[in-house]
């Protein structure tokens, strides 16, 4: 099994990057994705963002938050020739140990609508489709 480590900005940024991008449609690469924006989020909870590691290579991330009261859940992809070896459920299940030892008692993960067959393996893992509307606003526009 691969190794789970924290995320090092340096030496992982590009591979996570690659990860992410092959992910699509399900993950969307933005500019909270830049080194500027995850150097911030480093700052608060380092040990949130995971990344598998096979035989020296980068196969999977994941990048969790915590805020005092919820759970957060990011990005979440296996490097496509790495799938169906439990790596993404490996990620999910140290993740979700970890906020757990912070005291969270909620999570909350947002699954973008063509991304419609993750949904299954997030209800198998005992996550529920919640009916809310998410909204969001640019606040560096505002």
């Amino acid at each position: 099994m691969p190794l789970i480590r924290a995320f090092d900005l340096e030496r992982d940024y590009a591979a996570v990057l690659a990860v992410w991008r092959a992910a699509e449609p399900g993950v969307h690469v933005g500019r909270s994705d830049s080194p500027e924006a995850l150097r911030l989020k480093l700052t608060r909870d380092p040990h949130l963002f995971l990344v598998a590691e096979d035989a020296g290579r980068l196969v999977g991330v994941v990048l969790g938050g915590f805020d005092g009261r919820r759970g957060l859940v990011y990005h979440l992809a296996v490097d496509p020739a790495a799938r169906g070896q439990g790596l993404g459920s490996a990620l999910m299940d140290e993740l979700e140990r970890r906020l757990r030892a912070l005291g969270c008692v909620k999570g909350y993960l947002l699954v973008v609508p063509e991304n419609q067959a993750v949904l299954d393996w997030y209800a198998r893992r005992g996550w529920n489709v919640m009916n809310v509307h998410v909204l969001g606003k640019d606040l560096d526009q505002a």
